[in-house]
């Protein structure tokens, strides 16, 4: 049950609703409810949009690159130098979480390596060459 339909359900009782400060009270804390700011906003906020050009030159440095690197070794180009390596980690993260799934994690003798993810329509374009 949520806050406000908890509200509700005060206000609906009999004792309560014979209350009209108490009435008054949760109307207005329902309305308060009503009136909060959406969690899912529809502009991103300042640090997601500076995530987002970090991300981008991410994707430009793995892609230059032409294979996986490091955190390390991508904190060596001077467009990512001023990172922090818990911040680029977290950016790679969320490259290979979302739905684009645009960067792939994959370690190699405890080294954990990133690169550009194939598109779904190559790995399936190799799928299918391999097997003809």
């Amino acid at each position: 049950m949520t806050k406000r339909e908890m509200f509700v359900a005060i206000a609906n009782v009999a004792e309560v609703a014979a209350n009209a400060e108490m009435v008054d009270f949760l109307n207005h804390q329902i309305e308060l409810l009503d009136n909060r700011k959406s969690s899912t906003s529809k502009t991103p906020t300042k640090t997601q949009k500076e995530n987002a050009s970090i991300k981008a030159t991410i994707l430009d440095v793995l892609s230059e690159a032409g294979h996986a690197m490091t955190i390390s070794e991508m904190l060596q180009d001077e467009r990512l130098s001023a990172y922090s390596n818990q911040k680029m980690s977290a950016l790679l993260r969320q490259l290979g979480d979302d739905g684009t799934k645009e960067v792939h994690k994959f370690k190699d003798k405890k080294v954990t390596l990133f690169e550009i993810a194939e598109s779904d329509d190559d790995a399936q374009f190799l799928d299918n060459e391999v097997t003809v």
